[in-house]
């Protein structure tokens, strides 16, 4: 990015935020998919995906700012991002597996009601 050529750094500029507009759109139907997703497992994916464009964004920013800081800050993000995901899966399984136990329950004493009234 330190040529000294400035024509050549206005095109690298307005490239790094070109790609920082596509990214925001890409983020924004991610948050789309999250709001209406059919499943939760969809919900999850595109929660991670946010989490993903977000460290991509931070890590374009930080190329076009010339900040090394913010390479940090997205290396934390990451982790923090991976945590998230792993949480909301864990939740997603326990109460998934709750309501499996309890409409397997339910079907049982259906079961039981129609051999006892037989």
């Amino acid at each position: 990015m330190n040529s000294g050529i400035p024509l050549l750094e206005q095109c690298y500029e307005m490239l790094l935020t070109a790609i920082i507009l596509i990214l925001a759109v890409m983020l924004l139907l991610c948050l789309l998919r999250a709001c209406l997703g059919p499943r939760v497992a969809d919900r999850i994916v595109a929660i991670n995906m946010m989490g993903t464009l977000v460290m991509v964004m931070i890590a374009v920013l930080s190329v076009l700012m010339k900040e090394g800081y913010l390479v940090d800050i997205c290396l934390i993000y990451a982790m923090i991002s991976f945590l998230a995901v792993i949480v909301l899966t864990k939740v997603y399984m326990g109460v998934y597996l709750e309501k499996k136990e309890k409409k397997k329950k339910e079907k049982k004493e259906k079961e039981e009601e129609s051999y006892g009234n037989s």
